[in-house]
């Protein structure tokens, strides 16, 4: 048996800010335990690779929810990472912290110290943005952020020139005064390389003493005495291992294996734990509760014009675009694939904007629901444009299957559930369509492949996102930070209610789904969770 001042459990966006900054002052010792192995392979390293890693399970849970009863009965695949740096390692890198009054809203939801001033310095503070820093941005931080405009596919200028017709501005940095506009995303990569956590935060602590860190660790269950967490159980080589912790147990597992871990400690819903054999200790009912994930819907075009299709589908393109990467890291291989996009009110009257928008400079009609073969596309220029309703108001649940730590489970997204959410999604899919006759996109057009133009009322447009819209990979709140006495999780300092020694810092905290992708804001929850760590252990 090893004793740590702090265990962290999960090496991902969160978990590896934590074991950086908790070991930084040599004063603690800290014990990271992860799941997954290295993060040292090319298709992680390489920005397009999460093509790759998207299905391969040495670095990916592999993820399949329930069926969705709005989404035809349609099951969803939902990647996670399993390898240092988590879901990090093998986003699509888009860097978006979401809109500031997203974090009002969870100071407005009983949490002191989450409004956008409360957020706005710890996101300065693990930025290094390649645009330089101001009073929205940071320029010295671990993480290093890059700006694509440079590097972007010639028709996502076509997209932004839509944007301007349409009375969308120009927006040249979703993450500084205003979020609102279009234009290009920013992403997490630098030199050409993926910028995850592990990179970013991990790697230049690794040689620490007061840092140990294990792969291949599973955490099995968190070790109780009486209201006390003192340490966690882990599974490594076929060998059962045990930790202590001298100060506190930190969850960051993520929205699915957080609340996993709890409720296999004894911790969640008494009748759900009773059902499976688990002693309760602590009868949590908001444990794995109020789900919540985006859900996007794509517009496949075919193009009058060559695409990103034209330089990855044939072998001497890959072949060049190969080369063009190694020799100078630059090129289509350095990016994503949502080069462009933005954040619209889709009607008048919104205080904020409603849709987030990808733009994709390539199109794959024959991909398997959920993937996207990045270089196989389509053998004719294509490309994508697809909306996201950024403040779903559906909420899910997910629920351990058994006692076994290795068992997955149930995941029950629980999409288009309310009316709000069919309407929004219907929005999305006819704000598709004003940007597609555009006169800067519909010169670009050749024909709509999908839905495909005998779509047209509101009820054949609901029909086709039943059929066809899929997730963008963005659970959150399964452990949801608030008042206890509103069903949540964890207080506005990420303490267990009810229990002590346990906090949770990652995406299962948030009180609601921000606007845009996810990564930035888990990162952030990392360094303030942190910060409030230190604090309350200062002396």
């Amino acid at each position: 048996m090893s004793e740590h001042d702090f265990i962290v459990v999960g090496a991902g966006s969160a978990g590896c800010v934590l074991a950086n900054r908790l070991s930084e002052n040599g004063r603690y010792s800290v014990l990271l335990l992860e799941a997954g192995g290295s993060d040292l392979h090319p298709w992680i390293w390489m920005p397009i690779g999460y093509g790759k890693t998207f299905y391969r399970a040495s670095v990916n849970w592999m993820y399949m929810t329930e069926p969705s009863p709005e989404l035809e009965g349609r099951p969803s695949y939902w990647p996670r990472g399993k390898v240092m740096g988590g879901s990090s390692a093998i986003n699509a890198m888009v860097y978006v912290r979401g809109h500031a009054q997203d974090f009002e809203d969870w100071k407005d939801a009983g949490n002191p110290g989450w409004g956008w001033d409360g957020v706005l310095p710890h996101f300065r503070a693990m930025e290094a943005n390649d645009a330089g820093g101001d009073a929205w941005r940071g320029d010295s931080g671990p993480l290093r952020v890059t700006t694509t405009a440079r590097d972007l596919h010639p028709i996502c200028e076509d997209f932004i020139a839509a944007g301007a017709e349409l009375q969308y501005p120009r927006n040249a940095d979703f993450n500084g005064a205003d979020q609102t506009g279009v234009g290009a995303y920013q992403i997490t990569a630098a030199d050409g390389f993926r910028m995850s956590t592990a990179r970013a935060y991990l790697r230049p602590a690794r040689k620490r003493p007061n840092l140990r860190v294990e792969s291949h660790a599973l955490a099995a269950r968190l070790i109780c005495e009486g209201r006390r967490v003192t340490g966690v159980t882990y599974r490594q080589k076929g060998m059962e291992k045990t930790a202590k912790a001298r100060r506190e147990v930190i969850l960051s597992a993520g929205a699915i294996n957080s609340p996993q871990l709890l409720q296999l400690s004894g911790i969640g819903p008494g009748a759900l734990l009773r059902c499976h054999g688990i002693e309760v200790r602590h009868d949590l009912p908001g444990v794995g509760q109020n789900l919540q994930d985006h859900l996007c819907i794509d517009h496949l075009y075919r193009a009058t014009r060559p695409t990103l299709n034209d330089q990855l589908r044939p072998w001497y393109g890959k072949l060049w675009q190969g080369l063009r990467y190694v020799l100078t890291r630059r090129g289509p291989l350095a990016l994503g694939v949502n080069q462009a996009g933005g954040f619209v009110a889709s009607r008048p009257g919104l205080a904020r904007p409603n849709m987030q928008l990808f733009f994709s400079p390539l199109s794959y009609t024959k991909a398997p629901p959920g993937k996207r073969p990045l270089m196989n596309p389509d053998p004719f220029p294509g490309f994508l444009l697809s909306a996201q309703p950024t403040r779903p108001s559906s909420r899910g649940h997910l629920a351990i299957r058994s006692a076994d730590p290795g068992a997955p489970p149930e995941i029950h997204p629980n999409y288009l559930a309310t009316e709000h959410d069919r309407q929004e999604i219907v929005e999305g899919a006819r704000l598709l369509r004003r940007f597609a006759a555009t006169p800067a996109l519909s010169r670009l057009i050749e024909a709509e492949i999908a839905p495909g133009p005998s779509t047209r009322t509101d009820d054949e447009m609901l029909a086709d996102c039943r059929a066809r819209a899929g997730t963008v990979f963005h659970p959150v709140s399964t452990c949801r930070m608030g008042p206890l006495d509103q069903g949540n999780v964890v207080d506005a300092r990420l303490r267990l209610h009810g229990m002590e020694g346990l906090r949770i810092a990652d995406a299962s905290i948030f009180p609601t789904l921000t606007s845009g992708n996810t990564n930035a804001p888990v990162i952030m929850v990392g360094e303030k969770a942190a910060s409030l760590i230190l604090e309350d252990h200062a002396g």
